[in-house]
């Protein structure tokens, strides 16, 4: 090889970022594949180049009749092998050039999954945005973008890595703006404390555009985990808020009570009780009447993120939801029959009681016996309030008098004279006799003809 190819090969190796035994090894091998190829050429055979002075020799040996090489090693180098070579180079290596620069890509981002990147925007449509991040381009799906972001070309962003890729055509990265992992990589960045470990992230949960809770936990007493991922004045924490384009950020203390980490996960909302099933993974959260709306959030977001923080499933109610579902388990907890539905059968059209453990319907017999009899005796004791209304409607009416009474001219109490009258009064009460005279004559009329009959 002429010390122009030499000065060209490691020229090239330096600009491309590859190293020169890595040009060699894959012109050694285009040049072996080029010599196979002419007449009279050993089968088993190979390419020597020394990277130093750029020497290229050919070495070939004997194969017997099992395909195994024996004897001495030959120098087969053909006369005109200078003018392979150049041809061979000019062919050949501008493609492993490409191939090996494709492998150093790959291995330099491979290990970097989980990672932040910087990159320029470059073009973007329905599928997908494509990002420069200088020797490589990365790709962020239409999946991975918040919806409520528009890129636009020429634009800075930040973003994950999600995934590695090798391909035909090299690596292919992906990245995600709605990964967890971004709000964490991101916080790492402003706040030193967590780049140190002093301060941990246990727990993330997002909303994509929206809003997101993260937990944090400081292995040092003397260091408030809340106050150094917020900053002075909210510094670093508005930074973050800055780069995920104003998503809100809500940073709670981690507890290992997780009674105490539930409370602290729907903040803002004040919650007056907890109470954990272990076994199932639930959370029933009491709240005062006034904070309901205020732990359930905007459409359930609140609780939605309080519950992936937690990693519970949260049923939040308030005070008065509470009480009054105690007082009902309390009344009918002991009443087994009181859980199920009134049904019509298909085939006899007769209305059954469906118990809720899925045994066979009952009817409405079988029912009331099962029951206790609770709803005759409800009926019962209803009839018997009915009637004693009843009566006591009709007591008022007979102390008053009855209607025959009433006929028979019986004064009521307000038009008895009173003995303690003035003497004015008496001397008035002929004329109101009088007055009143016409009443009586048609009562006594209408009586007349049965005092008549008794007479004769």
């Amino acid at each position: 090889m002429n010390p122009e190819m030499m000065e060209a090969l490691t020229a090239v190796a330096a600009e491309r970022g590859v190293s020169v035994d890595t040009l060699f090894a894959a012109l050694a091998e285009a040049l072996e594949a080029a010599y196979k190829k002419q007449q009279g050429a050993y089968e088993f055979s190979w390419v020597n180049i020394d990277t130093e002075t750029g020497e290229m020799r050919v070495f070939a040996q004997e194969l017997d009749e099992d395909a195994e090489p024996f004897g001495p090693e030959m120098d087969v180098t053909p006369d005109d092998f200078g003018r392979i070579a150049a041809q061979t180079v000019r062919q050949v290596m501008s493609q492993r050039i490409r191939e090996a620069e494709r492998e150093l890509k790959y291995e330099e981002y491979a290990g970097r999954e989980g990672d932040i990147v910087t990159g320029i925007i470059q073009q973007s449509d329905a599928r997908y945005t494509l990002l420069d991040l200088g020797r490589v381009e990365a790709l962020l799906p239409q999946s991975e973008q918040v919806n409520f972001e528009r890129p636009e070309p020429g634009e800075r962003v930040k973003a994950y890595i999600v995934e590695v890729r090798k391909t035909i055509k090299g690596p292919q990265i992906v990245v995600s703006r709605t990964h967890p992992g971004l709000v964490k990589r991101l916080f790492e960045l402003e706040v030193p404390e967590i780049a140190d470990g002093v301060v941990e992230m246990r727990a993330c949960a997002r909303e994509p555009g929206q809003r997101t809770k993260i937990a944090v936990w400081s292995n040092d007493n003397n260091i408030d985990p809340v106050g150094a991922c917020v900053g002075a004045r909210g510094a670093r924490v508005r930074q973050v808020v800055n780069e995920l384009r104003g998503e809100k950020i809500d940073i709670v203390p981690f507890s290992e009570d997780r009674h105490d980490f539930v409370m602290k996960a729907l903040q803002p909302a004040r919650v007056k009780e907890v109470r954990i099933d272990e076994e199932a993974a639930h959370a029933d959260v009491i709240v005062p009447d006034q904070q309901l709306s205020l732990a359930i959030g905007k459409e359930g977001q609140n609780a939605r993120l309080a519950s992936r923080l937690s990693g519970l499933r949260i049923d939040i109610r308030s005070e008065a939801e509470m009480a009054a579902q105690e007082a009902y388990e309390k009344a009918y907890g002991d009443d087994s029959w009181a859980d199920g539905e009134w049904i019509v059968d298909a085939e006899s059209g007769e209305q059954m009681w469906q118990p809720a453990d899925g045994s066979p319907p009952l009817t409405y017999a079988e029912w009331e016996a099962e029951s206790g009899g609770d709803s005759s005796g409800s009926d019962a004791s209803e009839g018997a309030e009915e009637a004693e209304d009843a009566e006591g409607s009709d007591n008022p009416e007979q102390g008053e008098g009855s209607e025959a009474e009433e006929a028979a001219g019986t004064p009521d109490d307000s038009e008895a004279p009173d003995s303690d009258a003035p003497d004015d009064a008496a001397e008035d009460a002929p004329e109101d006799a009088a007055a009143d005279g016409s009443d009586d004559e048609e009562s006594d009329e209408s009586v007349a003809p049965d005092t008549g009959g008794d007479a004769s």
